[in-house]
């Protein structure tokens, strides 16, 4: 057997009671119950003690079941010096038996001790132990010799069966524990993806939002304060109160999406391109998503339109949905702005990782995103499986 050594105790796990079934547990009980009745039967039925005689007896019997308990529970909780000491103590016990004519007693004691080495003590203590209780229920033993080499073959199998099965209970609740630790280790890891997911969420929704209302306020704020003209600060005004109910609205879907509550991506693009006057084309069969795979497409096409808005306003811009086997793919791109250049204010908005979140979004479902110039424009092309 791989990995044998003759000094390694069985599993502890195969030992415990927790180990047992409910079922398992009643017939151990109802077991010890019926060996008690039997050995006790067997010693004070035939009437061979009376008076103290009897005293001695039941008291000697007494002993023997504490001795008995205190090594079951020495076994189980594997502590060598008070189990190696109680089977020594066993085996005298039952020469005390058999010397005082309990031999239902001493025979049950030296076969019950073989059995329980077997099953609970390593390789070679319980070898010594069976040898030291089988010989001595041997030399003991009244019976021929087929009758006793049957019995110690039926206590050898017995034991060793015992032994696989408390090995293989051991093994199952090592495993049962190794699995609840992997599912916890699990949860954990999707509370952090979706902590992770929540930050991307925040900054694709608010990000380019906030900052560009705070521009338009403080440079409100700045012309108040030089007596501009009421009318440009009234612009800015109204440009961040427009920013402020995209902003809203944008969270709203947010989440949403969080809920897992989406409107279909063909739908979102429409209402997006429509919104911001952008062309749009679908090609391949439509057909329903996966959330995170319909996530990446609107996020990212809602990253890439903001941003032409913000860098190359009056510029044309054209989104392309694709259905391919086993993928989709977004395509963004836009001409060189037609009139004049993007506010600088606006363009300087945002946080700077727009980029940066539409690739790691893409990354973590196996899919690519490309971005760079393209003609005088700019190209943003989103591929995940779906």
């Amino acid at each position: 057997m791989a990995g044998w050594n003759a000094t390694r105790w069985p599993s502890r796990e195969g030992l415990e009671r927790e180990a047992e079934s409910r079922p398992r547990r009643i017939l151990t009980v109802l077991g010890r119950i019926v060996m008690l009745t039997f050995v006790g039967w067997g010693t004070f039925s035939d009437g061979r003690y009376s008076g103290w005689a009897a005293v001695a007896a039941g008291a000697g019997l007494a002993a023997s079941v504490a001795v008995c308990v205190a090594y079951l529970k020495a076994s189980r909780e594997q502590r060598p010096t008070a189990t190696y000491l109680l089977a020594a103590a066993l085996v005298g016990c039952a020469w005390l038996a058999d010397a005082g004519k309990a031999y239902t007693l001493a025979d049950l004691l030296w076969i019950g001790l073989a059995v329980t080495a077997t099953v609970r003590m390593p390789p070679v203590p319980a070898l010594l132990t069976g040898v030291a209780a089988l010989g001595s229920y041997t030399a003991a033993s009244w019976a021929n010799w087929l009758a006793i080499g049957g019995t110690i073959g039926g206590v050898a199998l017995l034991g060793y069966l015992m032994r696989l099965d408390t090995e293989a209970r051991g093994t199952a609740r090592r495993l049962l524990a190794q699995e609840r630790a992997a599912r916890a280790a699990e949860a954990e890891s999707a509370a952090l993806a979706e902590r992770a997911r929540i930050a991307r969420e925040i900054h694709d929704v608010l990000a380019h939002s906030l900052s560009a209302q705070l521009v338009h306020l403080e440079a409100a704020r700045l012309m108040l304060d030089a007596g501009t003209d009421r009318e440009q600060i009234r612009e800015r005004v109204v440009a961040a109160r427009r920013m402020a109910q995209d902003g809203l609205a944008e969270t709203r879907q947010a989440l949403s999406a969080l809920r897992g509550e989406f409107t279909p991506v063909g739908e979102f693009l429409v209402e997006l391109t429509g919104r911001e006057r952008a062309g749009l084309t679908v090609t391949g069969t439509p057909r329903p998503l996966a959330a995170e795979a319909a996530l990446a497409v609107r996020r990212t096409a809602q990253e890439a339109v903001t941003n032409v808005r913000k860098h190359a306003a009056g510029a044309r811009c054209d989104v392309e949905l694709r259905y391919l086997d086993g993928a989709v793919e977004l395509e963004v791109r836009n001409s060189r702005a037609a009139r004049g250049e993007a506010d600088p204010e606006l363009a300087d908005s945002g946080s700077g990782y727009g980029l940066l979140g539409m690739r790691e979004r893409a990354e973590l479902l196996g899919g690519t995103l490309l971005a760079g110039p393209e003609d005088g424009g700019w190209r943003v092309l989103l591929r995940v499986p779906a």
